[in-house]
């Protein structure tokens, strides 16, 4: 139900892209010709954080080896495998053009009209013309259906490493999975109690992960590619160095945060 009406949401703003006025020249050059503004940087970091989110990294590779495939034989492995590169390259699709379509949305909605956004509030402006005057009930219970998705899927990532250190699979009911998860949920609602300011809260929160990001990102390029770990299934040479080039790019991003976070 959360997925189906988070969904919802995001469809809907795709659908509001023939609602508005939108100069898809300057779209497809920003898509071709990324440009990160004067003082924007914190946010592109947060929107990147919050598509790719590192901890999924780890809670995505628990759910695929807990199906066990490698126990059914290598014709049931290979076709599997093959299954889930589709599965994973369409859902990133479908983000995407969800993401795009929200940016495109806020540019055209905001930015054309030089409104500045400083509430989280206003972000349901964008929803008005197809939801109506409900758009704030609707987009704040999109809102918290998400957010509880998020934080289910946080808290199973959070089990599911630490229970890797024990070299165990995931499962609520084992103590180290256990521990994993009440650390994660302890310690983000011990944060919440700092945070006076919701929008920023989220954009420095997504921002977190962003600076997480590449840590993750190096670690699991290097396990799979080793022939140790993965044996014939390691990645191609040609495949890591893509790889360790975005976690580089990546890397350069943040630095240049820290960077312009000084100055």
């Amino acid at each position: 139900a959360i997925i189906g009406f988070v969904s919802l949401i995001g469809l809907s703003f795709i659908y509001e892209l023939f609602l508005v006025h939108i100069d898809w020249n300057t779209a497809v050059q920003g898509w071709i010709e990324p440009r990160v503004p004067k003082g924007s940087l914190m946010v592109v970091m947060s929107v990147l954080g919050a598509v790719v989110m590192p901890h999924n990294l780890f809670l995505h590779s628990e759910v695929i080896q807990s199906r066990e495939i490698n126990k059914k034989g290598e014709e049931n492995m290979e076709k599997a495998l093959h299954y889930e590169f589709f599965d994973t390259l369409f859902s990133m699709i479908v983000g995407w053009a969800i993401n795009s379509a929200m940016i495109l949305l806020a540019a055209t909605t905001f930015y054309q009209h030089g409104t500045s956004v400083e509430e989280l509030s206003q972000a349901k402006d964008l929803l008005v013309p197809l939801l109506g005057n409900n758009a704030g009930d609707i987009f704040a219970l999109a809102l918290l259906l998400a957010g509880i998705s998020s934080t289910i899927t946080s808290g199973m990532a959070a089990g599911s490493i630490f229970a890797g250190m024990f070299q165990e699979s995931y499962n609520s009911k084992d103590p180290h999975s256990f521990v994993g998860i009440a650390l994660s949920y302890g310690i983000s609602l011990i944060i919440i109690l700092f945070i006076s300011d919701p929008f920023k809260g989220l954009l420095i929160s997504q921002m977190v992960l962003s600076v997480q990001l590449p840590f993750t990102v190096f670690l699991q390029v290097r396990l799979t590619s080793s022939k140790k770990v993965m044996g014939k299934y390691a990645n191609k040479r040609w495949n890591a160095v893509f790889l360790y080039a975005l976690a580089v790019i990546v890397t350069i991003l943040n630095i240049w945060l820290f960077i312009e976070s000084l100055f």
